[in-house]
């Protein structure tokens, strides 16, 4: 009977924790996607739910080549926006493709529409009580001829820290820390990360932006130790 009542006791305990653990939902561009086995491209969010006691409470919505704008005009963000319960939260971290002002159907203003979406989803994200987590954008592998990096993201960065201050919504700080790697590792030593020669095609060049497995798997850590550094809530689901 003792043996009967703790497992009773357990198994209510095991469902409690259950209800009431979140769901993290990532929405981002092609530096967070899920990608297929067969292929060696890696987005951070597929690492990021590792990083978890539970993996299956990270939901991975993120799209290639979206940005702020076309990630709402093409659905996307509703299929996470009709999911989203209360205690939940969303990491949103846009800018690559924001950045193509010549593509009308990506392309964000800085100083305005940029900023006028991510309050946008800041505001839907609350008003389904969950809690939206801002990101910047993770650096570009970008030397110049003295071997110094390069910054390649213009004003946008800082449009997401106006945002996240004027808001209130907590900031993971992804480009400076993905910056800081970077410069440590240098020009040279950082090309293993990214599809620089593993992965790229007969005359393809080499990719600056996107990450093989080690470089997606470095980010992810990068984006817990600003959740750690932070100290949010997330902190109690992580390994």
């Amino acid at each position: 009977m003792r043996f009967l009542l703790l497992f009773l006791a357990a198994m209510t305990a095991a469902v409690h924790a259950a209800e009431n653990t979140p769901r993290v939902f990532t929405i981002g561009d092609s530096t967070m996607a899920n990608y297929r086995a067969d292929i060696v491209t890696r987005g951070w969010g597929m690492a990021f739910r590792e990083r978890f006691t539970d993996p299956g409470m990270v939901r991975n919505h993120a799209v290639s080549g979206r940005s702020t704008r076309s990630f709402r005009d093409e659905g996307h963000w509703q299929k996470v926006a009709d999911q989203l319960q209360a205690g939940d939260f969303v990491i949103i971290q846009f800018s690559h493709n924001d950045e193509k002002v010549e593509i009308a159907r990506h392309g964000t203003d800085p100083a305005t529409t940029f900023r006028a979406n991510l309050r946008r989803y800041i505001q839907e994200t609350r008003a389904k009580e969950a809690t939206p987590i801002l990101a910047t954008p993770v650096a570009r592998r970008k030397f110049n001829a003295a071997g110094r990096l390069v910054a390649s993201h213009g004003a946008y960065p800082d449009a997401i820290r106006a945002v996240a201050a004027e808001e209130k919504v907590p900031l993971l700080e992804l480009e400076h820390a993905t910056e800081q790697w970077l410069r440590e590792l240098g020009d040279e030593p950082s090309r293993k990360f990214f599809i620089w020669k593993t992965g790229l095609k007969e005359g393809q060049s080499p990719d600056n932006t996107h990450f093989v497995e080690a470089g997606a798997a470095k980010v992810a850590d990068l984006a817990v130790a600003e959740i750690r550094a932070l100290k949010l809530p997330l902190v109690t689901w992580l390994k």
